[in-house]
């Protein structure tokens, strides 16, 4: 240390303060629902004895009851098939939003702006809008596709078996792509104007530059952003509800959805925790996938 320097030290009280106070909010708020879920989970747990400490212990029979039911496997299809469907639905309109509002053009900021505006909404909000817009007689998707003569008569989006799932996965990744694309965006950002340069003057086209620069360049994002989106749609709940509850014939019905008609439809706390956990596992999977990807991801 030179002379006349000043060494800043701060308290070593007030950083074990301010180190303690996340890990205590963390223990609080997630730790201690996700040990609660658990041990309700080995439990039986009924109406008449939720409210007391000592329940009768029963092992994995709740698990064995989940998943010896049918609609469990059904739900299980279902979630596969929906988070199938929400990465490629959400990463390619975020990757395509991005690309084009990378370039300045007039009325761009008005319209990145519009498409973060259904973002913000609650997703009950969302789940009603869209519920409105996939009604068979008044809904303004039929109305536009007949207006169109797409269709002859009108689609029942929502009653039908073979087209709730598509209805609400339209409705979800409309709903949450725009997240994807400012990630996707900021990550544009990063890379060098200098390559698209000297990519145009070797002839390359817009096609060559995309495919060989900006793709390469964002693989370690959209790896990413696919993890964050499998992880939102393994959770995905509130959308659901409001469009469909899971119906018909539990169509819709995701794994957050069953956990919760078992504990507080159908009163068997200790199988809907049971559920909860195999959705607990699956996320907490995604999530070192996404940890992982953030390690290896190359600093711009």
């Amino acid at each position: 240390m030179t002379k006349g320097s000043v060494r800043l030290r701060a308290p070593t009280g007030l950083l074990h303060v301010f180190l303690l106070a996340p890990i205590a909010y963390l223990i609080a708020m997630i730790g201690l629902p996700i040990a609660y879920n658990i041990i309700m989970s080995f439990q039986d747990v009924q109406l008449g004895n939720l409210g007391d400490f000592a329940r009768p212990w029963v092992g994995l029979d709740n698990y064995r009851n989940a998943v010896s039911d049918p609609v469990f496997l059904k739900v299980v299809h279902n979630s596969i098939v929906f988070v199938a469907a929400n990465v490629a639905g959400q990463v390619s309109l975020g990757l395509f939003a991005a690309v084009c509002f990378a370039r300045r053009f007039p009325g761009s900021s008005f319209l990145r702006g519009l498409l973060l505006s259904g973002w913000i909404l609650p997703g009950l909000v969302v789940g009603a809008i869209w519920k409105w817009m996939f009604a068979s007689e008044y809904g303004v998707v039929n109305h536009a596709l007949m207006t169109l003569h797409v269709i002859e008569h009108p689609i029942h989006w929502l009653s039908d078996v073979s087209m709730a799932m598509v209805a609400l996965n339209i409705a979800h990744v409309w709903f949450a792509a725009p997240f994807c694309m400012i990630l996707i965006a900021a990550a544009l950002t990063a890379i060098p104007e200098e390559q698209y340069e000297a990519a145009a003057l070797d002839g390359a086209g817009a096609i060559g530059r995309f495919r060989y620069i900006t793709l390469p360049a964002l693989r370690p994002t959209l790896l990413a952003v696919a993890c964050l989106v499998t992880i939102f749609s393994m959770r995905a709940f509130d959308i659901i509800f409001a469009m469909t509850q899971g119906g018909p014939l539990d169509s819709t019905n995701l794994l957050p959805l069953l956990s919760y008609q078992l504990s507080f439809q159908q009163f068997e706390f200790g199988t809907g925790a049971a559920v909860g956990c195999f959705s607990f596992v699956a996320v907490l999977g995604i999530a070192i996938a996404y940890v992982a990807a953030l390690r290896h991801e190359e600093p711009a």
